[in-house]
């Protein structure tokens, strides 16, 4: 059995923001699921990515954040697609290293995850934008 739901996340300005919350609110309220199975998180954009990192310090998703600012810096300089402006083309590199999609376990309804992990939305651009994403179950 398989069922799709597709979310519009609230606003979020650059940076990492936990999202696992939303994600668990969401299988708390879908009948058509079972209570256990796998789910994948798929973001439907190119400029903004999905991981899972540690949700208890909050330096965490702060210090990857600035890796990644340092790794791959804005410029219009550097690439050669800079339509949107400098924090375009970094945008989607990082998008492409760290992924648009997630896949997973599920039981009694909440994810499954470690004790310290989270779902956290990476956006990497400058001007806030509400993302989409499809959650598709697995059971």
């Amino acid at each position: 059995m398989t069922y799709q739901k597709l979310i519009q996340l609230p606003e979020f300005k650059r940076g990492l923001h936990q999202i696992t919350s939303l994600i668990n609110n969401e299988l708390s309220v879908i009948k058509e699921i079972p209570e256990s199975g796998l789910m994948n998180i798929f973001l439907l954009h190119t400029s903004a990515a999905l991981t899972i990192t540690e949700n208890f310090d909050i330096d965490v998703p702060l210090d990857l954040n600035t890796f990644l600012d340092k790794a791959i810096p804005d410029s219009v300089s550097m690439y050669r697609h800079s339509d949107e402006g400098p924090d375009d083309m970094p945008a989607h590199i990082k998008s492409a290293l760290l992924g648009t999609s997630l896949t997973i376990p599920y039981s009694h309804r909440k994810l499954v995850l470690g004790t310290w992990q989270g779902v956290f939305l990476c956006e990497f651009r400058n001007i806030p934008s509400r993302r989409k994403i499809t959650l598709t179950f697995i059971g």
